[in-house]
């Protein structure tokens, strides 16, 4: 995450260096990105991005969750207490569809064609309910499918609604 030095930036500044990361994040894998064209689009020193993050790692995480937070906002998150397969269902094509329509989606893309080994992933609660676990994860894994392969939305929705229906028992 970045370090307190950016997150105590003006605003406007920080929109700068965030659209700059979303430029090097959507054009380039996390392996080619360079701090050279984060600081050139950005019009900061390149002494100044080691003061807001750790490295191009830190600069993309910080990124990807600014992404994710921002399409899941537009729509919220599976919620109640009971396993609801379809909260699960509404929010996994809620989320694609925001994608599709957000300055993210190249970035996402990318996440997933080349960068997701390369960040460590997010462990889920263990005291999550054995359904919302395997709703959690099949909707990432349903997701990834259609962000890798566009054209199989309507099959890979149709198919991870018949698991969440099976796992509803």
């Amino acid at each position: 995450m970045p370090l307190s030095t950016f997150e105590n930036l003006p605003q406007p500044k920080k929109d700068r260096i965030t659209a700059a990361l979303l430029t090097e994040f959507s054009e380039h894998s996390l392996a080619e990105a360079q701090v050279a064209r984060i600081v050139t689009g950005a019009d900061i020193a390149r002494g100044a991005f080691y003061k807001y993050f750790a490295d191009l790692t830190d600069a993309y995480q910080y990124l990807y969750g600014v992404a994710l937070t921002h399409i899941h906002h537009e729509f919220g998150r599976p919620t109640g207490t009971a396993f609801n397969p379809d909260s699960y269902y509404e929010a996994v094509a809620s989320f694609v569809d925001h994608v599709a329509a957000s300055p993210y989606d190249h970035l996402i893309k990318r996440h997933y064609r080349e960068n997701e080994s390369l960040v460590p992933t997010r462990v889920l609660p263990e005291d999550l309910p054995v359904a919302d676990w395997a709703a959690m994860t099949l909707s990432h894994a349903t997701i990834k499918e259609i962000m890798l392969q566009p054209d199989q939305q309507t099959a890979a929705l149709a198919r991870f609604r018949q698991a969440l229906t099976l796992l509803a028992g």
